[in-house]
C-alpha cells in the first residue's frame, strides 16, 4: 500500500509539471515543423536530380526557344531557391528557433554563403554564350543587399551577373513591372525558372491556394517549356495561400493553421 501510495504521487507530480511546463512558442513551431524540408534540400540526391531535371528541361527549352524579328532572347530567373541555395540561413533559424526577420536574412545575404543549386551555374553560363541574357529578378532588396548578391554570385561561378541584368526588390514584390522593364529594352523573355508561382507572372499574386492550382492547370502546357520550376518546400506565396491574412495572425497560429490544412486518412477500413 505504501509503496503504491508513493508511485501515485510520483505519478500525480510528474503530470502537475507536465501541465505547468510552457508550450513551445510559435517561432519554435513553425522552425520544427521546417525540419524535414531542410534535410531533404540538404542531404537528398532526389532533390539534387529534381534541380538537375530542371535545368536539363530549361536548356532544351532555351535552344528550341525562336524570337521576333528585331528582339533580343532572354531568360527571366529567380535568385533564391532557384539558382542559390539558403538552406544554411533556414538550418540557422531552425537551431535558433527564429522566424524569418528581414534584418537577420540581409545579414545572411552579405555574409555571402549562399551556394549554387546544381545544374545553375552551368545553365546561366549556357545561355550568356549562346545567344541569349540571363536576367535575375529577384525579391531581394536593392538598399542593402545588392552588393552582397553580385559578389556571392561572381564567387559561385555566375557569369553576366550586373548592374544592367539584376532587377532586385525597391517596392512591391510584385515581378511583372520588372518583366516589362527588360522586354522595354528590346528583349523578348523565352523561359522563366524559379520556385515560386509569383516568379512566372502576376496572376497567382498574392491569391488563395485554390486560384494558384487553378493558374497551374489553365497554364499546364507551359510547365517544362516556357516555365520551369525548382523545388522548394520550405517557403514561398503557396504558404501564405492557406489562409486568409496568414501573415497577419502571430506565429502560433501559423502553426496551428499548417496542421489543419493536412488532409488524412480517417484510419477506417473500407470493409
Amino acid at each position: 500500500m505504501k509503496l503504491f501510495k508513493l508511485s501515485s504521487i510520483a505519478l500525480i507530480s510528474a503530470l502537475a509539471l507536465t501541465a505547468c511546463a510552457p508550450k513551445p512558442n510559435g517561432d519554435a513551431q513553425l522552425q520544427q515543423q521546417a525540419v524535414l524540408g531542410v534535410n531533404w534540400i540538404q542531404e537528398s540526391g532526389e532533390y539534387r536530380a529534381l534541380a538537375y531535371q530542371a535545368f536539363n528541361v530549361a536548356k532544351m527549352s532555351f535552344d528550341h526557344a525562336k524570337v521576333k524579328k528585331g528582339k533580343k532572347k532572354a531568360v527571366v530567373v529567380d535568385l533564391d531557391e532557384t539558382m542559390v541555395d539558403n538552406s544554411g540561413y533556414a538550418g540557422w533559424q531552425i537551431q535558433n528557433n527564429k522566424a524569418f526577420d528581414g534584418k537577420d536574412w540581409t545579414a545572411w545575404v552579405n555574409a555571402r554563403e549562399a551556394k549554387a543549386i546544381a545544374g545553375a551555374v552551368a545553365f546561366n553560363n549556357y545561355v550568356n554564350s549562346h545567344g541569349g541574357t540571363m536576367f535575375y529578378v529577384s525579391n531581394r532588396k536593392e538598399e542593402g543587399e545588392k552588393a552582397g548578391t553580385i559578389e556571392n554570385m561572381n564567387k559561385l561561378g555566375f557569369q553576366g551577373v550586373s548592374d544592367s541584368t539584376l532587377f532586385l526588390k525597391t517596392a512591391k514584390s510584385n515581378k511583372r513591372p520588372r518583366f516589362e522593364e527588360i522586354e522595354k529594352q528590346g528583349y523578348e523573355i523565352v523561359l522563366y525558372v524559379g520556385d515560386n508561382l509569383n516568379d512566372f507572372g502576376d496572376e497567382p499574386y498574392h491569391k488563395s491556394n485554390s486560384e494558384r492550382k487553378a493558374f497551374v492547370d489553365q497554364q499546364q502546357q507551359a510547365f517544362g517549356t516556357k516555365f520551369i520550376v525548382l523545388p522548394n518546400p520550405n517557403y514561398g506565396d503557396w504558404e501564405g495561400g492557406m489562409a486568409k491574412n496568414y501573415y497577419k495572425v502571430d506565429t502560433q497560429q501559423r502553426a496551428q493553421i499548417r496542421l489543419d490544412k493536412i488532409q488524412a486518412w480517417n484510419g477506417k477500413s473500407a470493409q
